[in-house]
């Protein structure tokens, strides 16, 4: 709701800072492996030609490029053929040949591999950021992986709820060829299986960074940090890949491990965001969380489980790209783009759907928290969408408005700016 970089092409404010801008703050060279996806902002373009403009297959500013994989996967293709692999253009058709050729090929394991070069030619105090595509449609997995899992041993999917209890989202959503999951048993129960795989497939080329960091002498000193971008819906309510409103497409891994912390092993029941780890990265990097962060860090939460913390989860999808080319030219009588959207609330028990067009669902997760049940108390509803607004204006933007101009300069100040 801060950053509205809603969609992938929606360019990011030059002036916001990321974990790369911070951790070279803090003396370290961050480097990516794979990819970003970050457009540029409009107003740093050299001009109303400049090709960047057209594509948002960028690199978040600050990092240094270890391998950049853009979405076509050209390195990886061009290394295949190298080999004498007949491989078809495009990400997605040579995806779906990784169960024909040996996992050491794989896309995931070129860019461990590019990485583990990088490596050994580091000195200490090295950051990077690995960004593997996989796990991702397609669904096939690599060599060995995609015989991992039976398709016969994986739970089917939450079956959709009945159609006049379904949202219009999650009814449009339903026929929409690529997201709606297919009604066959047997397909579905291959593509849990071949998902499986994929994630077994990255787990492995963890493992190899992790065992090259324990040779180097430096596991002891680093600081690992895996999650993720979004979920899958692997056809939970009918859907796959990620979209509309439940939690599979939102609820990723999290684990953070710093050999400071003496924590190992520490499971945390604690709604934690995405939102969290800017500051928290910053905090462990001796540097103070940007002011722009709408987080909190977690080191807090690890220190003491039961602090003062938040006891709900929030999230939110803007989907205003799949209507930018019918409706801009009516701005700013035509407020249609700014109702494409829907915020979630969830807590142990209730999960609250705000829609732009005005509706909402309510949802009694004690009762079935398969996301199917509604909430038939209005005085629960009422609880429910008042924590999500309170929510929304504590997290209003405060870069500029922490502050005051005036003599003594009250307020969160950057510290350069500060009086003595």
């Amino acid at each position: 709701m801060n950053n509205r970089v809603v969609a992938n092409g929606t360019p990011l404010r030059s002036d916001l800072e990321n974990m790369a801008i911070v951790a070279r703050r803090a003396g370290f060279d961050p480097t990516l492996f794979g990819y970003t996806d970050q457009g540029i902002d409009p107003n740093r373009a050299s001009g109303d030609d400049d090709p960047r403009l057209e594509s948002y297959d960028g690199i978040l500013p600050g990092f240094s490029i270890g391998l950049y994989l853009p979405e076509s996967q050209a390195g990886w293709i061009h290394e295949l053929r190298a080999r004498g692999f007949q491989v078809p253009s495009g990400w997605a058709p040579a995806l779906r040949g990784e169960a024909e050729r040996p996992a050491e090929i794989s896309l995931s394991a070129f860019l461990t591999t590019r990485f583990l070069e990088w490596l050994g030619m580091q000195e200490s105090g090295w950051f990077a950021h690995l960004s593997y595509l996989r796990p991702h449609p397609p669904y096939v997995a690599a060599g060995e992986f995609s015989k991992m899992y039976e398709p016969a041993d994986v739970a089917l999917p939450i079956s959709p709820s009945e159609p006049e209890k379904r949202h219009s989202i999650h009814e449009i959503a339903l026929g929409l060829p690529g997201v709606s999951a297919p009604t066959n048993l047997d397909d579905l129960r291959r593509i849990k299986a071949q998902y499986f795989g994929m994630i077994s497939e990255v787990d492995s080329q963890l493992g190899r960074v992790v065992r090259a960091i324990e040779d180097r002498g430096e596991w002891g000193e680093t600081l690992v940090v895996v999650t993720s971008d979004h979920g899958e819906q692997l056809g939970d309510h009918g859907l796959l890949e990620k979209l509309g409103f439940f939690p599979q497409s939102y609820h990723v891994i999290g684990l953070w491990r710093d050999p400071r912390s003496g924590d190992a092993g520490r499971v945390v029941e604690r709604f934690t965001e995405n939102i969290d780890l800017l500051p928290s990265l910053a905090q462990a990097m001796g540097e103070q969380p940007p002011v722009q962060c709408d987080g909190r860090t977690l080191q807090t939460l690890f220190a003491d489980p039961d602090c003062d913390w938040r006891n709900s989860a929030h999230y939110e999808w803007d989907f205003r790209n799949f209507f930018l080319n019918r409706v801009t030219s009516r701005w700013p009588m035509d407020r249609t783009l700014s109702r494409q959207n829907l915020a979630v609330s969830l807590n142990d028990s209730t999960a609250y759907v705000q829609f732009g067009d005005g509706t909402f669902r309510c949802f009694d997760l004690a009762a079935d928290p398969t996301w199917r049940t509604e909430v038939t108390d209005d005085g629960v509803v009422l609880r429910a969408a008042q924590e999500q607004l309170l929510w929304r204006q504590e997290h209003m933007d405060r870069e500029l408005t922490d502050m005051l101009l005036s003599p003594g300069r009250p307020g969160r100040w950057p510290s350069e700016l500060l009086t003595s």
